[in-house]
This record gives C-alpha cells, structure tokens and sequence, in this order.
C-alpha cells in the first residue's frame, strides 16, 4: 500500500488493548517506509502550506553579493510540481533564469553532505524561487531535509562566470551604442545565452545605417572591456535610480519602489536582477557577429572569447 494524498485511517485500527496499537504502528511505519521521498515531502510542504500563495518569499542574497558562491540557507520545504522536483529555501545565491540570464546551477545539501538536492533550473514565481532537480538518493527516506534545518548552497562556478560575462557584455553594448551615436535607439531585450547571445533595441534606424556601425561598435566594446572598470549593483530610491540612469527608467518600473541598478564603469546605469562580473575587463573579448533589422528592431547579436 503506497499512500495518495493521506494517512491511512489509524484510529479504526487501535482497540482498548494494546495488540491493537501495536498493529497500527507496524502498519504505518510499513506505510511510511514504501513512500518515496518526494511523496513524503509533498505531503509535508502541503500541510504547512496549502498554496503556492503561502510559501514565504525568498531573499536574493546573489542580489547583494553577486560573486558569493558558496553560502548557508534555511530549507522551507520540498514538492512536486507536475514531474519536477522543486526545493523551497528562505534564501538564495542561486540566480533564477530570467532578464535574458539563463538559471545558475548546482548543489544543495545537508551538513554531513550525504543528502544532496543537484540544482539543474531556478526559477522566480511571485517572490519565491525554485530550484528545481533531483536528490541523489539510492534509497527511499522518510525525510531528506527537515524544515528549519540548515543546508549548503553551492553554485557551479564555470556556468555562473560565463553567465555573467556574457550579461555584462550585453551592458557594454548598450554603453557603446551611445557612443557611436546611437544612443536614440532604447534597449528593448537581451538574450544573453552562450548559444547565441544578442542584444535589440527599438527606434528609428535604417539597417545601412546600423550595420556601417559595426566596426565601431565592436572596437569601443573592445576598448571599454579593455580599460575596466568596476561593476556594481545597488538598491536605490527611486529618484536616485532615475539620476544614475540618466533621467530615465522603464516604465514597468513603479515610481514608488526601489530598483536594482547595475552601473559598469562611469557608464550610466541601468535597471537589472542579474548577476555580472566584478570588473568589465573580465569580460574578455567581444566580437559582433551579425546586426539585423526586423519589424523596427534592430537585433545586435555578439559572442565573447571562451
């Protein structure tokens, strides 16, 4: 018998002797031990959370140290999501996939490092991140991590640096854009993925025009990863982002929050929840590949040296 959703009815079992209760404890614990561990965190997770509205929303620690790799967290709770397998943490180093970033990956585990949760997606969904993956037990548990217990994160280092390198290369761009001229042109999309990273943009510009920059755009890319120059990410009032951006935030962004800026160098910031490199000149060369145009976007598509 493997439970579906709940226990089975214990209290018909028990009579006023104590054979009784004897065979409702067997009964049970021959239960629990055929369920799989991800039944029985499911049920868990659950019982202390009816919905996906309940689950308490996660700290993004990489938000404050984007080059932390290695750092403690609270395990919340473990569920199924259709055929995935998602653990549920109070905070993160693991950065989700979205804003043109593909998802970090990874290992989560316990203190003794026997029970490991391997990290293969993270995903955002209304404050809360998933990191979705799969336990590396052989054997069925009636527990992997308890709730409240203190796990290890550890973020796949190659994946995450060449994540970052290529986002901060999209950043160069728009920099580089504004000093070939066409800094009318409003950056409307990134994809900032080692199997074809690029860069669009929205405005009035003829395709000549676009490509006859080409050139000059790859050589002050070139020259400003070259310089360096630090690169920060900061938490700021909603004016204060408005004047490090140069006057001007999207418009997805309300006047009253406080959005995440990320400046390269001197050059003006921009609104971002990524992660970067620690200095521009890490980005390592950069060569544009190709410029399109379609329907009013022009597309930039650009690699880095690996």
């Amino acid at each position: 018998m493997i439970l579906t959703g709940v226990r089975p009815p214990i209290p018909s079992l028990l009579s006023s002797n104590g054979h009784g209760n004897k065979l409702a404890v067997i009964l049970l614990r021959t239960c629990l031990r055929r369920i799989p561990v991800t039944r029985i965190n499911s049920l868990r997770s659950l019982s202390v959370f009816p919905t996906m509205e309940d689950l308490p929303a996660t700290k993004l620690t990489y938000y404050d140290d984007m080059w932390k790799l290695l750092s403690a967290a609270s395990f919340i709770t473990h569920l199924k999501e259709e055929a995935r397998e998602a653990v549920i943490l109070d905070s993160t180093i693991f950065h989700p996939q979205g804003g043109g970033q593909p998802a970090d990956h990874g290992v989560i585990a316990n203190s003794e490092g026997d029970i490991k949760f391997i990290v293969d997606d993270v995903r955002l969904k209304n404050g809360v991140v998933f990191h979705y993956g799969s336990f590396n037990l052989l054997y069925e548990r009636e527990v992997a991590f308890e709730r409240g217990q203190q796990v290890h994160l550890s973020v796949d280092e190659k994946r995450r640096k060449l994540n970052a390198r290529l986002h901060s290369a999209g950043h160069v761009m728009d920099a580089c854009m504004r000093l070939v001229g066409l800094g009318h042109l409003e950056p409307a999309k990134g994809y900032h993925f080692p199997d074809g990273a690029f860069v669009e943009y929205k405005g009035t510009v003829t395709l000549n025009e676009l490509q006859s920059k080409q050139k000059d755009l790859e050589k002050e890319a070139n020259v400003m990863i070259s310089n360096g120059g630090k690169v920060t990410a900061s938490i700021l009032p909603y004016k204060e982002a408005l004047e490090l951006c140069g006057g001007s935030l999207p418009d997805y962004i309300p006047k009253d929050s406080s959005p995440r800026i990320v400046q390269l160098g001197n050059n003006l910031g921009c609104p971002c929840g990524g992660t970067h490199v620690a200095d521009m000149s890490e980005i390592g060369s950069m060569k544009i590949s190709q410029i399109r145009m379609k329907k009013g976007i022009a597309k930039i598509s650009y690699s880095i040296e690996l």
